[in-house]
């Protein structure tokens, strides 16, 4: 399955570090190394069509392909919806394949710098992006409010967002960083190292040993890899490596470049737009 970059963990890479969804639970429990082989890499961070105007997965082909890869369980984490949460847990279920469901989230953590930024600089920065997956009934429920919430509470012309206190009552949940776009790769790439070290120890507060600090592969050298790494050992936080794919093969690559230009209003020829990658 293609994805935003290439996660370089494959076998002609073995001398840099291989992390996926068990290698998490693994650094928390001392999950047995055999457990990993046999569980392989499970995708827990995934855009599907219902991620609108920016997903071109659909949920017949995520399945397909999960099932496919021999995959015993597959994520959807669509931006702010959960729309495809009924279709894709019968098709999931009945291909024998267990569905995770969950969402990316906008949330306002109301934090942002003061001083030295525009206004909407501030703004920017005191949002970003988490992925919740729900882990029980109880989680499901919570994730259902928190969605609802992301739409009820922006006024008109802002964006789908919540407060961060939504997330006071998170039993249920599993958290994950949010990635390259996320809560805390978004300060670090602003230089606001200490305030992303604050957020993360808050969002450790609010989870406890439910959150986990995600990584993403798509450049040789990540930006924010070595930082996250740190970050993590210092709060004892659990790492998983997603590959947040949001389209299934290469040849899908121009029409999703062509769908995110629809999106921003945006030619393909414009150099400053949002961008993926084929792999």
């Amino acid at each position: 399955m293609s994805q935003r970059g290439r996660e370089r963990n494959g076998p002609g890479d073995k001398s840099r570090l291989r992390l996926d969804a068990a290698a998490g639970l693994r650094h928390k429990s001392g999950m047995d190394s055999s457990i990993l082989k046999t569980v392989g890499f499970i995708h827990t961070h995934v855009h599907s069509a219902y991620s609108l105007r920016e997903g071109a997965i659909s949920v017949e082909t995520l399945v397909k392909r999960a099932k496919a890869d021999d995959a015993p369980a597959v994520a959807i984490t669509d931006t702010n919806n959960l729309f495809a949460a009924l279709e894709f847990s019968e098709k999931a279920a009945k291909a024998g394949v267990q569905p995770l469901i969950g969402a990316q989230l906008t949330v306002d953590f109301g934090d942002a710098p003061a001083g030295g930024f525009s206004r909407l600089t501030e703004r920017n920065l005191a949002r970003g992006s988490i992925v919740l997956l729900a882990q029980d009934e109880r989680g499901y429920i919570n994730l259902m409010r928190l969605v609802s919430q992301v739409w009820l509470l922006p006024g008109d012309g802002d964006e789908a967002h919540m407060r961060y206190d939504a997330l006071n009552d998170s039993g249920g949940l599993i958290a994950l960083s949010g990635g390259p776009s996320g809560a805390i790769d978004r300060l670090l790439s602003a230089g606001a190292a200490d305030l992303a070290r604050a957020r993360l120890e808050r969002m450790q507060a609010t989870f406890g040993d439910r959150l986990y600090v995600e990584l993403q592969r798509h450049d040789e050298s990540p930006a924010n890899e070595a930082a996250l790494l740190a970050l993590a050992y210092e709060r004892g936080l659990p790492l998983v490596a997603t590959n947040e794919p949001y389209f299934a093969a290469a040849s899908d690559y121009e029409a999703q470049d062509a769908l995110l230009c629809i999106a921003e209003g945006a030619l393909i020829t414009t150099a400053q737009r949002r961008r993926l990658t084929p792999e």
